[in-house]
């Protein structure tokens, strides 16, 4: 696929190349939708996912269509809008030009929305066997995991190792580990104790681990004591100051201590897309791209970065934008603004900078609990979920995704089950698996996986 000659012949629209289908990718789509440019999405899945109620799929509350919709569906009545499925592999800066595994696209304008990807500070070594949460790929090999566990353990003879598969050690105090620490305990303590028979479901050890001083060290702190003492009454076991040293099929080290554990998740931080490196600009630490007031990479007014991808600064108060969803979504809307004002003549000299108004926070805790904090007024329990619940329902797209979600929230809240309790992925391997004791040492070779394919077709 070559369009870039499109770009280049004068009778063309001007051409806004966007690199990413989340929040702040897809806000600026639809901002241009009435615009006289001519839009191209690209992005490696074919689906926007609201990434906040990602946990919810990983613990079965949800199943993925509940919290993802197609992009093509999304944007089906834009007429100037193109969706392209593929995974940019570098950008051209000086030539204008995008390439990616289908071939080049020439821009105008390009926003970069990719987002980021799990970080373990050096040691990728660890992600084998302690999975992070950033797709729905992740949440349903989560939920496989957590799932299996209970299984595995049900028909394990030896104390010890029955012990290990009904440890759940999450790394990572933050808004997700928080999340998947309550929601694992409360499958333990309130979803499955009537349905296995050898097992006590309730003896599940959930282990909390985080290298700060308090839970989620973003939210105002008399909510971070109350985070830390609901899941202490849910059983959640919290270690903080800790840092977690080493990561094996074993368990978890931190120094010279060992916690026996067959299920590690990771959920300790996340750093920019590989693509970064590739564009010869100044990023961070993180791999987040360094930009301008007006969000434009410096010395590129043309390519625009947006979201979490972005290390930007608050016009107003001088601090990095957070690298939440509302950050994506205004930040999204300020270079849509931009971009729309140039289209009808207006001068890129004469930009404003970039301010984030922050709308508050919230984390989910467990059933009818969660924390918020929106403007001075801080909050927990049960109005804390009823507004947690609200918000996140509100930012779902399609009617049909929150009228499924609000049903299946209701009904799982008054019989305190979970309908989305699937172990998904190769049967075969699964119980291959099952029957040497779960080890998750490895995943199927792509051998193993054929010649199941094979056999079903």
């Amino acid at each position: 696929m070559d369009r870039n000659s499109q770009q280049k012949n004068g009778n063309s629209p001007p051409r806004v190349v966007i690199v990413g289908g989340g929040f702040g990718g897809l806000q600026i789509a639809t901002a241009l939708s009435k615009s006289q440019a001519a839009i191209i999405l690209i992005d490696r899945r074919n689906y926007h996912l609201f990434q906040p109620m990602l946990y919810q799929v990983a613990t079965a509350e949800l199943s993925p269509a509940n919290i993802a919709a197609p992009l093509r569906s999304i944007l089906r009545k834009q007429k100037n809008t193109d969706v392209v499925l593929g995974e940019v592999t570098s950008v051209d800066l000086d030539q204008k030009v995008v390439r990616f595994n289908g071939g080049e696209i020439g821009y105008d304008y390009l926003v970069l929305a990719t987002g980021v990807r799990q970080s373990y500070f050096g040691h990728d070594d660890f992600a084998p066997f302690a999975p992070g949460l950033k797709s729905i790929d992740d949440a349903l090999e989560l939920r496989r995991r957590i799932l299996l566990a209970f299984e595995e353990a049900e028909w394990e003879a030896d104390e010890e190792a029955r012990r290990a598969k009904l440890t759940f050690v999450i790394v990572g105090g933050g808004p997700t580990g928080v999340e998947l620490a309550g929601a694992i305990m409360d499958i333990a303590s309130n979803t499955l104790p009537s349905e296995f028979r050898n097992i006590d479901t309730k003896t599940a050890r959930v282990i909390l681990i985080e290298g700060s001083p308090r839970l989620i060290a973003a939210m105002p702190e008399d909510l971070s004591k109350r985070v830390h003492k609901a899941l202490e009454e849910m059983h959640v076991e919290i270690r903080l100051h800790t840092i977690v040293t080493n990561v094996d099929e074993t368990g978890v080290y931190i120094g010279d201590e060992h916690l026996p554990a067959e299920n590690v998740f990771w959920a300790a931080g996340v750093q920019g897309q590989a693509l970064a490196h590739e564009l010869g600009v100044e990023i961070d630490r993180g791999s987040r791209i360094v930009v301008g007031p007006d969000l434009s990479i410096p010395g590129h007014p043309d390519v625009f970065v947006v979201g979490d991808a972005a290390h930007a600064t608050d016009a107003t108060t001088g601090k990095p934008v957070p690298g939440v969803a509302q950050g994506a979504i205004q930040s999204g809307r300020f270079v849509a603004a931009q971009i729309k004002r140039e289209l009808e003549g207006g001068d890129p000299k004469n930009r404003p900078a970039f301010s984030y108004h922050d709308k508050g926070s919230m984390a989910m805790i467990g059933r009818g609990k969660a924390v918020a904090a929106i403007g001075k007024r801080h909050f927990g329990g049960l109005l804390g979920w009823l507004t947690w619940s609200v918000v996140h329902v509100m930012f779902l797209v399609g009617f049909g995704n929150k009228l499924t979600v609000m049903c299946d929230w209701f009904w799982n809240y008054i019989r305190h089950t979970r309908q989305a309790r699937l172990i998904t992925g190769d049967p075969e391997f699964q119980l291959k698996q099952f029957g040497t004791g779960g080890k998750k040492d490895a995943t199927p070779t792509p051998s193993e996986t054929d010649q199941v394919d094979a056999a079903s077709n």
